[in-house]
């Protein structure tokens, strides 16, 4: 095998493409700025069981593990980023209010998420902490749909669910953790026999909600249908009622349901929500609230938030167009070295011609020149 030849889902970013993440990073992180939150930056790798204590522990088969040349203990790269910017604000911050936390950066998985993704997705997510309110899901939720609008997403649908009411029908039923996984994947496939016969033994209104959760998902309709499908239970009552009380503040943006959806990590604990848009293959935003995420640090306080891959935005949005440049011949003449200096301070590009070769570039258009007019240097139209 050749040594150039990476891994499987793992790939080279060429100029174009790398051009057109960086400026959506930009813009992104730019839009949580202006929503007040504060950047952080975890690293790379931690001790292993940092990494994958508490809520983390889902992640164990998505994280890359390595021996600590120093210590000898073993590290992951991690998975997730939400685990780390919990412990940040669990043990480095401490604050006692609220805490708006933002971060982007790379992560590693042992495995795809779907058989053309990357392993290397560039995670970006904004969190807030210490709000057990809705408030904090509404602006967390407003502000990943001003982000993906900043990235000029087209045509977005927010699909909207909640892990309480599974949870509360599962722990009903007494399904042991075997069982459990089989109904979520039964859930996400909509097989209702499947799921009669794993909860057989359980209470025949849980097990029939549990079955009538394949049919909970579609328009606003659906919420209506559920409170008469479900049991009357007290978890899966609230769970409904902020359910409309989100949608109800979205401001026309397309809104649907699917109450039997447990997609994305785990450690969720209340209203989750994943935003598509057209000609996506899946879902390009997964957020929702996950109240014990810091636990396992000491601390658990309220907490919602959201990420996304910037890498598969560059999927769906059309790139921006090449930035404009100067193009200027080499030379050593004090004049021409400070017209170009003067330019680039100004924040312009100039790209400079080196003796006996044209720049090959594909990622400026130089639609302007550097040239003498006059015993001085000139910038023209080309």
């Amino acid at each position: 095998m050749s040594a150039w030849v990476l891994p499987d889902h793992i790939a080279d970013v060429l100029p174009s493409e790398a051009r057109h993440i960086e400026e959506i990073r930009r813009n992104l992180l730019d839009m949580a700025r202006c929503y007040g939150y504060e950047l952080v930056m975890p690293p790379l790798l931690e001790h292993l069981e940092s990494l994958l204590t508490g809520t983390g522990e889902s992640l164990d088969l998505q994280t890359f593990k390595l021996v600590d040349q120093i210590s000898g203990r073993m590290l992951g790269l991690r998975a997730d980023s939400t685990p780390q910017v919990a412990r940040i604000d669990a043990h480095l911050l401490n604050r006692q209010g609220v805490a708006r936390l933002c971060y982007c950066g790379p992560v590693l998985h042992t495995r795809p998420s779907a058989p053309h993704a990357t392993r290397e997705p560039l995670q970006l997510g904004a969190e807030i902490y210490g709000h057990q309110g809705l408030e904090a899901d509404l602006e967390i939720l407003t502000l990943a749909l001003d982000c993906l609008r900043a990235a000029e997403v087209p045509d977005l649908l927010v699909d909207l669910a909640d892990v309480r009411i599974v949870n509360s029908l599962v722990a009903l039923a007494g399904l042991n953790a075997a069982q459990t996984l089989e109904i979520q994947g039964a859930l996400a496939v909509k097989d209702a026999a499947a799921i009669g016969a794993i909860a057989r033994h359980a209470d025949a209104a849980v097990r029939h909600g549990l079955q009538n959760l394949t049919r909970c998902y579609g328009d606003a309709g659906v919420l209506q249908e559920a409170r008469a499908l479900l049991p009357q239970l007290p978890a899966i009552a609230l769970a409904l009622d902020q359910l409309e009380w989100l949608a109800g503040h979205l401001g026309g943006t397309p809104v649907s349901f699917d109450l039997a959806d447990m997609r994305g990590y785990a450690y969720y604990s209340g209203a989750r929500f994943a935003v598509y848009a057209q000609g996506a293959p899946d879902a390009l935003l997964r957020g929702g609230r996950y109240d014990a995420v810091g636990s396992v640090f000491g601390r658990e306080r309220p907490a919602v938030g959201f990420s996304l891959d910037i890498k598969s935005l560059v999927g769906v949005v059309q790139g921006p167009p090449l930035r404009a440049a100067i193009r200027a011949p080499w030379g050593e003449d004090k004049a021409l070295r400070s017209a170009i200096a003067g330019l680039r301070r100004a924040g312009e590009t100039v790209v400079c011609v080196l003796p006996g070769h044209e720049s090959e570039i594909d990622e400026f258009h130089c639609d302007r020149a550097l040239v003498v007019q006059g015993g001085q240097w000139q910038v023209v139209p080309v």
